[in-house]
This record gives C-alpha cells, sequence and structure tokens, in this order.
C-alpha cells in the first residue's frame, strides 16, 4: 500500500480542468487516509459547476487506483465551510507580505467606472515618482490586468513552488489572466478564489517593494472582504464616475473598508469630463464633481480628477498604458498628481 505521501505526489499530475496547475497547489485536495481496505481521499469542492467537480473526482480515483496496491479507492468531496462575518474576521489576525511596505487596494462600488485602467496606470505613475511597485488582479472571474500590461511571458516557480511575477514597465505583476486562455471562463466556488488570492498575496515572489496595489473586483462581495480581511492593508482607494448611480454604490465601498477597519485613502472621479479635439469644449458626458462632492461628505479626501480620452482606452486594449507610453501626456501628469496624493497619505500614516 502506498503511503499519504507517494498518493499526493501523483495526485500532483492532476491537473484543475482548462489550467495548467494541479489541485494539489490549488489546494484542493485536503487529506488522505491509507488503511486495510484502501485509500480515502478528502477533497474540498473548488466550483460550482459539478461536471468541473466529477471530472476531478473521477481523474483523482483513476490516478490512485493506477498505483500498484490499492484495493479500493473512494473520494469524498466536502462543502467549505461558511465564511466568517466582516467584524469577526476584522478581529483576527492580518497578515504582512514580506518585503513589501505599504499595500493599497483599488476598489470600485460597481463595475464599468475604470477601475482596473485606473490601477494600472497609478501602479506606473507611483513607479515614475521613484517608488518600487507590484500590482495583483484580484479580480479571478475578469482578470484584465495581463491584457493591460502584457501577457507574453509564461508564469515560472521557484523550486520552493513560489509564483514569479512577471515584470514590465519597471514593475512586478501577477493575474488569474496569466494562467488561463482567452476564453476559458472561470467557474469557480468562493473559497477556490479566496486559495488563489492568498496565493497571489503571500505565495508571490514579490520582493522588496515600497507599494503592492490591488485590483480589487468591482463590489462588495466575498472576494473583497476575504483580501481585506486577512491581509493588512494600508489604505483604500475607491474609483468611480461622476453620476449619482455610480456614487450611491462609492458609499458601500468607503462603509466595507470601514468594516475591516482599513482606512480610505480617497476617492478618484474618473472619466470626469471630456475634451472635443476638433473644436478643443469642454464635455460632460457623466456629469461632473460628483465624486468630490461626495468625498467632502463622507469625509475622505479626493485625490483628483481623470478625463475621458482616447489614448488611455486604446493604451489599455494594446498592453501599453499610457504613463508608460507617452509619460508628458496631460493625462499622465493627472494620475501621477493622483500618485503623489497617495504617496503623502501613505507616508502620514507610517
Amino acid at each position: 500500500m502506498p503511503s499519504p505521501n507517494e498518493i499526493l505526489s501523483q495526485l500532483k499530475k492532476v491537473k484543475y480542468p482548462g489550467f495548467t496547475r494541479d489541485i494539489v497547489s490549488f489546494g484542493i485536495v485536503k487529506d488522505i487516509e491509507v488503511a486495510y481496505a484502501g485509500v480515502t481521499v478528502f477533497l474540498v469542492a473548488p466550483s460550482a459547476n459539478p461536471e468541473v467537480v466529477s471530472k476531478i473526482v473521477d481523474e483523482v480515483r483513476g490516478t490512485v487506483a493506477a498505483m500498484p496496491g490499492v484495493p479500493e479507492v473512494r473520494v469524498e468531496v466536502e462543502q467549505p465551510a461558511p465564511s466568517p462575518t466582516p467584524r469577526e474576521a476584522a478581529a483576527g489576525h492580518k497578515r504582512e507580505i514580506p518585503g513589501v511596505a505599504h499595500v493599497v487596494a483599488v476598489a470600485s462600488g460597481k463595475g464599468g467606472v475604470g477601475k482596473s485602467t485606473v490601477a494600472v496606470n497609478l501602479a506606473l505613475a507611483m513607479k515614475a515618482l521613484g517608488w518600487r511597485v507590484g500590482l495583483m488582479d484580484a479580480d479571478v472571474y475578469g482578470p484584465s490586468l495581463a491584457m493591460m500590461v502584457g501577457a507574453d511571458a509564461p508564469v515560472k516557480v521557484t523550486p520552493e513552488r513560489r509564483i514569479v511575477p512577471l515584470e514590465r514597465y519597471g514593475i512586478r505583476y501577477v493575474s488569474m489572466g496569466l494562467f488561463v486562455r482567452d476564453q476559458q471562463a472561470v467557474i469557480w466556488r468562493g473559497p477556490m478564489v479566496t486559495k488563489l488570492e492568498m496565493e497571489f498575496l503571500f505565495n508571490v515572489e514579490w520582493g522588496e517593494l515600497d507599494c503592492l496595489v490591488l485590483d480589487l473586483p468591482p463590489g462588495t462581495g466575498d472576494a473583497q472582504l476575504t483580501i481585506t480581511q486577512r491581509a493588512r492593508l494600508d489604505g483604500g482607494v475607491i474609483v468611480t464616475t461622476p453620476q449619482e448611480i455610480a456614487l450611491l454604490d462609492v458609499r458601500r465601498g468607503v462603509q466595507m473598508f470601514k468594516e475591516v477597519n482599513v482606512p480610505v485613502l480617497g476617492v478618484i472621479e474618473n472619466m470626469s469630463y471630456y475634451v472635443c479635439r476638433s473644436c478643443g469644449s469642454r464635455h460632460q458626458i457623466f456629469s461632473h464633481g460628483g465624486g468630490e462632492r461626495l468625498a467632502r461628505e463622507l469625509g475622505v479626501t479626493f485625490l483628483g480628477e481623470l478625463p475621458l480620452v482616447r489614448e488611455v482606452r486604446e493604451g489599455g486594449d494594446q498592453a501599453l498604458p499610457l504613463v508608460a507610453l507617452n509619460p508628458s501626456h496631460p493625462v499622465s501628469g493627472a494620475f501621477k498628481s493622483v500618485a503623489a496624493r497617495i504617496i503623502e497619505e501613505l507616508q502620514k500614516t507610517g
């Protein structure tokens, strides 16, 4: 009869459907019991898709059954335990990331406000101001940083099974988009998402950084709460657009950070206005000034306004972010101004 370690080594050959990583490194294998009657493998349900779970179970059963001396194989799939409430988790221990001086989360109450675009160019602006910066894409279901910064190199791992981030434009970054094909949908349960987020935070060779910028998913769900509860954050930045429907969700984002005792560094108003190329007139497509007004109402810093320009969109589509491609562009200057205010807020708090 093989030992549990020998069985675990064989299970490292079982890949998660559609991915290059194995189920052991993803944390799906919870325990292995070896008895006279046979082997029992305990798995944590990794996905809401029963077809994915069934395929993993079949491959686990087949892999273990093929080992010499195994008379019978049982596979038990456990449902994950419920997550703690925000206040319960906030009272617990929050881990620091070795070598990282500051961690800043960029969040938005709703999707479609340009949060990821702001996070990428904000990280590059901090780099331009002399800081060593990392960038982590925490949006597992809709990763976009890989396309915005570049995904033209394979991700490597160290002999200790730690992820080596890619580096481009002087910043280190990691994203789920580096591990899946463009057409591959990520259909996972919450615990699986949590596991990957913790891998990106604590099992990546970030090195010595002045700041790690986290691009959170939109909203205030389980993924956002997990990161804010388990990692020691120095602050959160809220991205919004000026219209009232977006501002309504900003209040929820600010409340989320307060629930887990993370200071709000400020609010950024994105797509604040548009300047016509032909006539030079300024147009307030999504209204204007709502972000500053709301920041004042909530008692947080207004970090600045960013205009709606074509070059920002083109840069994101071509993995050529504006701040890196054209540092002298007026909007690059606006990003640097916002970055300088964030650095100032971080230095105030030490």
